[in-house]
Formats: C-alpha cells, sequence, structure tokens
C-alpha cells in the first residue's frame, strides 16, 4: 500500500503595510537567512498580497496569512487571523 503523502498549506506571520485595495492586504514577511561566505544572519523582507474578505485589517495590525489557489494575478494568500492589533 502506497503511503499518502500529507500537504501542508504554508503560513507566514507579517505586518500589515498596506490596506487601500478592496478586500486585499500587503503584509511584510520576514525571515532571517544565513550568509553562506559570511556565515550571519541576514533579514530578508518579502510581501505578499493576501485576501480579506472583511476588509477587518489595517496598517501595523500582525496577521497570520495561509497559502490558497490563485485568487488573481498576485493574489493566492488569505487572511487566516488577526493575532495583534495596532492601538
Amino acid at each position: 500500500m502506497a503511503k499518502e503523502s500529507v500537504k501542508r498549506k504554508k503560513e507566514f506571520v507579517g505586518i500589515v503595510k498596506s490596506d487601500k485595495m478592496d478586500k486585499t492586504i500587503v503584509v511584510a514577511v520576514e525571515t532571517m537567512t544565513l550568509h553562506l561566505l559570511y556565515k550571519k544572519y541576514v533579514t530578508r523582507i518579502k510581501k505578499v498580497k493576501a485576501h480579506d474578505e472583511a476588509n477587518e485589517a489595517k496598517i501595523g495590525d500582525r496577521v497570520r496569512v495561509v497559502e490558497c489557489r490563485p485568487i488573481s494575478k498576485e493574489k493566492c494568500w488569505k487572511l487566516a487571523t488577526i493575532m495583534e492589533r495596532v492601538r
């Protein structure tokens, strides 16, 4: 019997940088990667567009986004939860 592989959806935690589009937020995701030559950790920032159905996330909120089917040309993430609201 063949072993079934379970594909997990990718998850990122990031900060909302823009909420000006309708039902879309731009989330900046920071990752720490080790530089191969200098052996120092470098911070890399990747911006992803995520679907926010209720337009509830605001600039500065810390959110969790999960991978989903492509919704538009650049949008293949959706808002899972708002972890921390900006004051």
